[in-house]
C-alpha cells in the first residue's frame, strides 16, 4: 500500500500542507548556505519575473553582462507566481512544511518537482554525493476550512521549539516565515494575508495564538494531529 498522504488529492484553487523530509532521515541543510539557497528559489520561482527583472537591473554591484546573464538563467527557469501562493513555511535540519494554495490542478506537482530537483542538485554537487536527497515524493494533505488553515500555520511556526536552546525565542529561528508574520516584515513572495487579517479582528494577536500553551481554543486541532501520525516523528 502507498504511504499515506502520498497519493493526492488535487483540486483547482486548494489549500494544502506539503511537507517531506531527508532519506534515512539524514539532514538536508547543513549549514546556513543550504538555508539561504532552498529559501532563493522559493523566491525564484514565486516572484514574478518582471519584478525580479528589474531588481536586477536596479543592483549597481553588477556590470551589463552579469546583469545580462542572470536575466538569461532567470528567463530559463519556469515560474509559479501567478500558480502557487505560499501561506508560510519552515525549514528544519531535516524537514520541510509549507502551507500554499495551489490555482490549477497540476500546479504543486510541477511547483515541487522543480523545487525539489533544483535543490537536490545544488546539494548533491555540494557535498559530492549522488542519488535521491528526500524521501520518496513529497507529502501532500488537502486543508479544507478557515479553522483548518490557521491551526496549520501555528502547527508549522512552532516546528523550531524542538531544537531552539533553553532561552531562545521562537522569533529568533531564522529559517521560517514566523518572524515576517509578528515583526510585520513585507516578502512579496510570502501572502500572509491569508492568516492575518483573522487576528486584526479578534481580540488576540497571532503571537499570542501562536505561542499560547493553555488556552483550548488556541490548541492544534486533533484532526490535524491524527493527519500527522504517519510522518513517524521526523
Amino acid at each position: 500500500m502507498p504511504a499515506k498522504n502520498s497519493v493526492k488529492t488535487y483540486i483547482e484553487n486548494g489549500y494544502y500542507h506539503i511537507y517531506n523530509r531527508g532519506v534515512e532521515k539524514r539532514n538536508i541543510f547543513l549549514d546556513e548556505q543550504d538555508y539561504l539557497v532552498f529559501l532563493s528559489y522559493l523566491k525564484i520561482y514565486l516572484t514574478p519575473n518582471i519584478e525580479a527583472i528589474d531588481a536586477i537591473n536596479k543592483n549597481n554591484n553588477l556590470d551589463n553582462e552579469d546583469k545580462n546573464i542572470k536575466i538569461h538563467r532567470l528567463n530559463e527557469l519556469k515560474n509559479y507566481s501567478e500558480k502557487i501562493n505560499l501561506i508560510c513555511y519552515v525549514l528544519m535540519p531535516n524537514h520541510f512544511h509549507l502551507e500554499l494554495q495551489q490555482i490549477g490542478k497540476k500546479d504543486i506537482g510541477n511547483f515541487m518537482q522543480s523545487l525539489i530537483a533544483k535543490y537536490t542538485v545544488y546539494f548533491n554537487k555540494k557535498y559530492k554525493r549522488v542519488g535521491s536527497l528526500f524521501q520518496g515524493r513529497y507529502k501532500a494533505v488537502l486543508i479544507f476550512g478557515k479553522e483548518y488553515l490557521i491551526n496549520l500555520s501555528k502547527y508549522i511556526h512552532l516546528n523550531p521549539l524542538e531544537i531552539l536552546a533553553q532561552g531562545q525565542v521562537l522569533e529568533s529561528y531564522s529559517w521560517n516565515s514566523y518572524p515576517a508574520y509578528i515583526q510585520n516584515i513585507k516578502i512579496k513572495w510570502l501572502k500572509k494575508d491569508y492568516i492575518l487579517p483573522y487576528f486584526h479582528e479578534s481580540k488576540i494577536s497571532y503571537k499570542d495564538f501562536v505561542e499560547s500553551e493553555n488556552d483550548s481554543d488556541k490548541q492544534i486541532s486533533l484532526e490535524l494531529k491524527k493527519l500527522l501520525l504517519d510522518y513517524d516523528r521526523v
